[in-house]
């Protein structure tokens, strides 16, 4: 479902603007509609408390938990089931943090990711992208939310601009601790600063070489990376949000000397943070995971070198949970003998 269909719902059960509001908080925020002390009976017509159980069915059956995979970390990587059977993947990250997917599958294909190989197979309703944040609270407390799971939200702009809209209103996410993550699709830096919830930024670096990157990122916008940058670091002044350039670190790839001078020339002195993830291993994939011990090494020369580098390990590494992984193995399986947990 979409928002909008949400909406028209209510008010066809005869839900006035603070009405919905209330509903949709309470979907989002994951609590029951009698909490505080305004009762339900005392506060919603009875039309809409009359339709309420139908409508939370719809609303909980847009997005269900088929299988929860926790790490030591404190992370877990869920397969979550779609309502017409598809499935993507969300990670309860620590510290608060959920990273959600906007796609089934990505059109982008990235070589290093098994999101990739699939292509796209059908865009995320804004509806089932909050799903998956109403699903995640029913597990745990959930204060951040990444745009980074599977699919490219720029492909999927609408639905995932009126997702983060919600979030940000009625979820009670802090508009800083919304990540909306790309490649670089040009049209994200015209929508961004438009919408009345300004998410922080995101954007896959991965090299510093143009050539490298057309490579890596088949389908990805042709912007090099110093434009890449270049956009980034305007919208970072005009939100006063620092971007946040990932780099998935492949040993023998992006690693080497060479790669780390370029970084130092395009990211000193820019208002960004980069986040360096060291590869999460996929099998039948050429690409190697460096040690962690080199990981770390790099992290601290870029600091030394004036560069805010975080050095951020893949959730899920020890259950083979990068991103598409599960799916790929539900799809390869029977999915008929996963259970379905209870919404």
């Amino acid at each position: 479902m979409q928002i909008e269909l949400i909406h028209e719902r209510l008010r066809a059960l005869g839900a006035k603007p603070t009405h919905a509001q209330r509903v949709l908080r309470d979907w989002l925020q994951a609590r029951p509609y009698d909490h505080g002390r305004r009762r339900p009976q005392d506060f919603l017509p009875k039309s809409l408390r009359d339709g309420l159980p139908a409508m939370d069915a719809d609303l909980h059956g847009m997005a269900k938990l088929l299988s929860s995979h926790p790490t030591d970390d404190g992370s877990a990587r869920l397969l979550v089931a779609l309502h017409d059977g598809q499935t993507v993947e969300s990670v309860l990250l620590p510290r608060g943090g959920l990273c959600v997917s906007s796609q089934v599958g990505c059109a982008v294909g990235c070589q290093f990711c098994m999101t990739g190989r699939s292509g796209l197979i059908r865009q995320l309703s804004s509806g089932e992208i909050l799903a998956q944040l109403a699903l995640a609270r029913r597990q745990r407390a959930v204060s951040k939310v990444v745009f980074m799971g599977m699919g490219e939200p720029a492909h999927n702009l609408d639905n995932v601009m009126d997702a983060i809209e919600l979030m940000g209103m009625e979820g009670n996410i802090g508009h800083k601790n919304l990540v909306f993550s790309t490649v670089g699709d040009p049209r994200v830096f015209d929508r961004l600063p438009r919408g009345p919830v300004k998410p922080a930024l995101a954007l896959s670096l991965h090299t510093t070489k143009r050539a490298l990157r057309e490579k890596l990122l088949p389908r990805a916008p042709r912007l090099s990376p110093q434009e890449l940058v270049e956009q980034g670091e305007h919208y970072a002044r005009a939100t006063a949000y620092p971007v946040q350039y990932q780099w998935t670190l492949l040993e023998g790839i992006n690693d080497g000397d060479d790669e780390l001078e370029g970084i130092v020339a395009l990211l000193k002195d820019k208002y960004a943070v980069l986040n360096m993830i060291p590869y999460n291993t996929i099998p039948d994939l050429a690409f190697k995971r460096p040690s962690w011990e080199r990981a770390r090494d790099i992290a601290r020369w870029l600091h030394r070198r004036g560069v805010l580098c975080k050095l951020r390990d893949s959730a899920a590494q020890e259950v083979d949970g990068g991103c598409g992984q599960l799916r790929a193995r539900a799809l390869a399986a029977d999915t008929r003998t996963i259970a379905v947990y209870p919404a």
